[in-house]
């Protein structure tokens, strides 16, 4: 049929004619009928009301190559899916195929007004979608429709249309699925579902906007814009907003910077993308050449997703603020105001993050590597249940016991006036004289008993220990052997010199372990049992759980940016010939001892001659063998006078003036941005407790899974609604379907515009 076509078009087409392509063209008439003209010949014509002769004319035009499939479509007034759908329906049934299906409710619908009434009733009384479903003898999807809130009718096909946007006679079948197969829920329902989406639409076009934000014309950032589709990827993602808002990220960053430069991309988008890129575990600014620019760029309204140099441009601008210490601190502020709970019990560690760059920066020892190397030193807080709260950069070399005290003043804050936080910390920030500065300022504190040099912590007698137990945060009993008794500490440097202070003291014993673990707190046995004691020194992990799963899934450690700054020439570091010097004296002290140890074997074997014969020590032979012994005592005198001659710490100007410092304003930055997708992450994950029974194991997972899903945006007045493809199998499906449920009642707002967030899942088919 394609060689039909292959003489030269003859452009003759009818006056009122409206082309569909070179020397092709339509004429409708008044009645719904029609004409299709090719090369100036009446080839296809139909009837008003004549559905079928009409689609005929559309697959033939294409089949003849006449015009392409779009171009019809577009004459047609459909998507190209539907003259797609159209042409198959043609090949699998004849003529008789493309016979629309009639519309509207196949069989008497089972939502009675009084089986709504009774839906209604169970869901006051808090009963499952599952159970309501079985009591009403309904589909579970039934009682999804009876719950929805309503929404606005959709959209009328355009004039002269019977088939706008879809599969004629199909209206609110889902792109690609055949009338047969439509869910019985919304016909039970009575529920008009929109017209069929067109699958991955093009996003609006935004060249305009571009050019103007290129001169600087369009303000801080274009607006967001949502293109309805279907089978969005990454529409999962959209999950994750309302525990976003939660997590207060965006409103402390306006609050901290106000607004970035004119330019396409504004703070909330920049946010909200990085955020997402952090989820899909490509933290890093590189990360956006490993996702599909459009299928990132649709979810936050873009017709694409920022690239590489604009991140890292839009990154630089807020670290030249230098407020990313304030955005820490206002975002500490925030999750203590949302969630006071979480500050009872604060953890405090440092962190080491390695360095493996070409830059001279000091070098200390990193735990993890288990050997000394370039790094830099981070003091991070978390609440009790280990979600990240505060990182700000220490001192390089300072110790864990000064990275707290200087901790003390923003923490008091962060908590307020009146609260009585409980700071636990391990035995790095084992300091007398601080636990003085901390009960001063107002909190308690909870850290493990370390013994002084040269000295063990003398064992607690075995009748003083008996059997105790809590409850915990998970809602299990714990039981352990412990002694709950008192201790006293002098303090013997500082300000405090001289001072003393009484501490409740915990020791716990395991059995068939001989040693005792000695924890000490502030806290009294009223306000915190001797088990609870033991059970939050132990929940000290979670921090470090979170280092773990954020340097493997958040990019912890990742350097963000190139950029360094110079080193405090005035600032004192440790002095290297002090070590140098310190080995001297090590060397003296063994030269000594190897001395006397000679001359006392001479000694001996002067004393004890061998039989038969006699030796008569003289004084000059006792000289002889002081000699060395003295000249090693000489030598150690000398080197211990050098040794406490040098200072312990010199300027570093004096050290190492070529030293520098690595860029801290974008690491705080990019923390923040990871703490917060984290946290997101870890509210989403136990908001499935009680609504998926392998939460325990695999929520995580799941929440994983249903950010990288698919599915259809769609606008419907106010109200943006994400309806979410189904997942790997049906229990997780439901799972999803409970948690979008939930996240639908918080009535979040999409960032920048007034839309209303309004999230469900699809039927998954192991679901009914």
């Amino acid at each position: 049929m394609a060689r039909m076509l292959t003489q030269v078009p003859l452009p003759l087409l009818p006056q009122d004619a409206a082309e569909i392509a070179p020397g092709v063209g339509v004429v409708a008439g008044p009645d719904g009928g029609g004409v299709v003209w090719v090369h100036g010949l009446a080839t296809f014509a139909w009837d008003a009301g004549d559905e079928a002769a009409r689609r005929l004319a559309a697959v033939q035009l294409v089949q003849l190559k006449a015009a392409t499939q779009v171009q019809v479509a577009l004459a047609f007034g459909v998507i190209p899916v539907s003259v797609w759908r159209w042409a198959r329906a043609l090949a699998g049934g004849g003529v008789a195929g493309l016979v629309p299906a009639a519309k509207g409710p196949q069989r008497a619908s089972k939502l009675t007004p009084q089986v709504m009434a009774r839906i209604r009733e169970l869901d006051g009384q808090c009963v499952g979608k599952a159970a309501i479903a079985a009591a009403a003898g309904v589909s579970e999807s039934s009682v999804r429709s009876v719950l929805r809130p309503a929404r606005p009718a959709a959209a009328h096909p355009a004039a002269g249309s019977r088939d706008a946007g879809g599969a004629g006679g199909a209206g609110g079948v889902p792109a690609g699925q055949d009338p047969a197969d439509t869910d019985s829920a919304d016909t039970d329902a009575g529920f008009a579902e929109p017209e069929v989406l067109p699958v991955l639409p093009d996003p609006v076009p935004r060249d305009a906007e571009r050019a103007l934000a290129r001169f600087g014309l369009l303000g801080e950032g274009a607006a967001p814009a949502f293109t309805p589709g279907a089978r969005y990827p990454l529409a999962g993602l959209l999950l994750a907003l309302p525990p976003l808002a939660q997590s207060g990220l965006l409103a402390c960053a306006r609050q901290v910077y106000g607004r970035l430069r004119n330019g396409f991309c504004g703070l909330e988008v920049m946010l909200v993308v990085l955020v997402f890129m952090a989820l899909l575990r490509e933290a890093r600014a590189e990360g956006a050449t490993r996702i599909p620019p459009a299928a990132l760029g649709r979810v936050p309204g873009l017709d694409r997703a920022p690239e590489v140099k604009t991140i890292r441009r839009k990154l630089a601008e807020l670290a030249a603020a230098g407020k990313a210490a304030d955005l820490q601190l206002a975002l500490a502020r925030h999750h203590a105001a949302a969630s006071p709970g979480t500050l009872g019990f604060l953890c405090i560690d440092g962190r080491t993050r390695a360095y493996f760059g070409k830059r001279d920066i000091q070098k200390m020892h990193v735990t993890r590597l288990k050997f000394p190397g370039p790094a830099t030193e981070e003091t991070w807080v978390t609440g009790s249940a280990g979600d990240p709260l505060l990182v700000v950069m220490a001192q390089p070399s300072s110790s864990l016991a000064a990275q707290i005290r200087d901790l003390l003043p923003a923490l008091r804050g962060i908590a307020g006036p009146g609260a009585r936080p409980v700071l636990c910390f391990d035995r790095g920030g084992w300091s007398p004289a601080l636990f003085a500065d901390i009960t001063d300022a107002g909190f308690d504190l909870l850290t493990y008993r370390k013994n002084d040099t040269g000295k063990d912590i003398p064992d607690l007698p075995g009748t003083a220990f008996a059997m105790a137990s809590c409850t915990g945060d998970d809602g299990r009993e714990h039981a352990f052997d412990l002694a709950d008794t008192t201790t006293d500490l002098t303090i013997s440097e500082g300000e405090h010199k001289g001072r003393v202070l009484t501490l409740r003291q915990v020791t716990r014993r395991k059995p068939g372990d001989p040693r005792q673990v000695h924890i000490l707190t502030t806290r009294p046995a009223a306000d915190l049992p001797a088990a609870a004691v033991i059970y939050r020194m132990t929940s000290r992990w979670r921090e470090e759980n979170y280092f773990r799963y954020g340097r493997a899934h958040f990019a912890l450690d990742a350097l963000d940016t190139y950029a360094i700054t110079a080193g405090e020439s005035g600032r004192m570091v440790p002095n290297p010939a002090k070590k140098t010097a310190a080995a001297t004296v090590k060397t003296a002290k063994k030269t000594r001892a190897a001395a006397e140890a000679a001359r006392q074997d001479k000694l001996a074997a002067l004393r004890s001659p061998a039989p038969g014969t006699s030796v008569v020590i003289t004084n000059t032979t006792l000289a002889r063998l002081d000699a060395p012994v003295t000249a090693a005592r000489r030598d150690l005198a000398a080197a211990q006078a050098a040794a406490r001659a040098i200072p312990a710490k010199i300027p570093l100007s004096e050290h190492n003036p070529a030293m520098v410092k690595l860029d801290t304003e974008t690491k705080l930055i990019t923390h923040a941005i990871r703490m917060a997708a984290c946290n997101t992450e870890t509210i989403l994950a136990r908001a499935l407790n009680g609504r998926y029974a392998r939460a325990g194991d695999e929520a995580y997972a799941l929440i994983r899974e249903a950010l990288h899903a698919s599915g259809d945006i769609t606008i419907h007045g106010s109200t943006l609604h994400i309806r979410l493809d189904p997942l790997s199998a049906p229990r997780r499906t439901r799972a999803l379907a409970a948690l979008c449920e939930q996240l639908s009642t918080t009535t979040t707002r999409y960032p920048g515009t007034h839309l209303v967030l309004h999230y469900e899942v699809k039927e998954h088919p192991g679901t009914t």
